[in-house]
């Protein structure tokens, strides 16, 4: 058996079972364990139900009538913030993996669940439990992929593990959230990293051959706040790429599959602590959700930066040209492309005039909201009821999306 695959020095990944076949499946682990039969209750993207969970992991579920709630989920406190040090080959300055530092280093947990890279391939992501908190500087970075983060819960606690920390995506953070309960921890916690649009490795490295000369030297790749994508290259060259000049158009049409593109959980809202950029203005983005994300943040607020989140702009226009080119899309038809001449343009007009900060995050979050609708009403329009929650509905009415008599959201059986 590889090294890399049995407990010892490092990150350590168990050998794990093979998935079971779902429908609408990002691989959060769980049909790998002796769980599985969960999956039809703790799976996103069946039947989910956000108020029952929400009011579960925080107390209570979202205050439409709170500023932002609507939109982020329940919160206490919303915040800009960066590490002083940033972390060298962090995605931003490393404030997610520092979490799981120093939750290890205070013996809060004794384990930490999260995703290293994979090492024939530094895009695809491998889970990894954590011991040592020098080895969590192999999880930090992007990876592009899905990963069965929650296969490893059963080896950690069969490992003797009670207090442990998650590090994951909103799909993984939903189906720990549901099973919470049967795993027997004195301790949980969950650093939420926002995510929407996942696709696979293999197809990633598709999108790099297409977007840059020599992508085997890419090192760093980011979807900006200012509508740039920057690159970084092994040799020091940084690219910024306007999201008006990605090859889009010239992908295949599965590269982002139906799970992601009808996510309605962009900002990870059962998470304790969600750690991300989208309200960050150039800096991280922290939603501090409840007294466990209070304590997480206490692990390192002396070495952070923090400061009240901005916010400018406004987001109508950008959500309604999303919406019409959405619709065009999943109805099958040509999207409509921008003539090259007028590309540089708006490129540059973008990041001068378009939404920044918290309205940028709303502009995400409703543009994720209104493609979660479009898409299964033309691919799966059978789910819808249970798939969209009053929430979302609640998010994309004001541009004239309602549901129809077939699909009035219902709230799943309790118990």
């Amino acid at each position: 058996m590889p090294h890399d695959l049995v407990a010892g020095p490092g990150p350590w990944t168990p050998p794990l079972a093979e998935p079971l076949p779902r429908a609408l499946c990002t691989d959060c682990g769980l049909s790998r364990t002796p769980m599985a039969k969960a999956c039809g209750q703790a799976c996103q993207f069946l039947r989910p139900d956000y108020p029952a969970l929400e009011s579960r992991v925080h107390g209570r579920a979202r205050d439409p009538d709170r500023p932002d709630e609507l939109h982020f989920g329940p919160f206490r406190r919303m915040l800009r913030a960066a590490m002083s040090t940033p972390r060298e080959g962090a995605q931003w300055t490393g404030i997610a993996t520092r979490l799981g530092e120093r939750l290890l280093e205070t013996g809060a947990v004794t384990a930490v669940l999260a995703m290293a890279a994979d090492p024939d391939d530094r895009w695809k992501p491998r889970p990894v439990i954590v011991t040592d908190p020098a080895d969590m500087a192999a999880c930090r970075g992007m990876k592009m992929g899905f990963a069965p983060l929650l296969a490893l819960l059963e080896p950690a606690v069969a490992a003797g593990h009670r207090r442990i920390a998650v590090i994951g995506i909103p799909c993984q953070v939903h189906a720990l959230r549901a099973i919470e309960a049967e795993l027997g921890l004195d301790r949980l916690y969950v650093v939420g990293t926002p995510c929407s649009d996942n696709t696979t490795t293999e197809m990633f490295h598709r999108f790099l051959d297409l977007l840059d000369p020599d992508p085997a030297s890419v090192t760093y790749l980011e979807f900006r706040a200012d509508f740039r994508v920057e690159i970084r290259h092994a040799d020091g060259r940084v690219r910024t790429i306007p999201f008006l000049q990605l090859p889009i158009s010239r992908l295949p049409s599965d590269f982002f599959p139906l799970t992601c593109r009808t996510c309605v959980d962009y900002t990870n809202v059962l998470a304790d602590i969600t750690v991300g950029y989208m309200g960050g203005t150039g800096a991280q983005w922290l939603l501090v959700r409840n007294e466990r994300g209070e304590e997480l943040l206490r692990l390192i607020e002396p070495e952070t930066a923090l400061s009240a989140p901005a916010s400018s702009g406004r987001r109508a226009g950008s959500v309604k040209g999303f919406i019409a080119n959405t619709e065009r899309a999943a109805g099958g038809l040509p999207l409509r492309r921008m003539p090259g001449w007028l590309r540089p343009l708006m490129s540059w007009l973008m990041p001068r005039v378009g939404p920044k900060g918290l309205e940028f995050a709303r502009t995400r979050v409703e543009m994720k909201a209104a493609e979660s609708v479009l898409y299964l009403r033309q691919m799966a329009p059978r789910r819808l009821r249970s798939m969209v929650p009053a929430h979302v509905w609640a998010l994309v009415a004001p541009y004239g999306l309602a549901p129809r008599d077939a699909e009035q959201p219902v709230r799943p059986p309790r118990g």
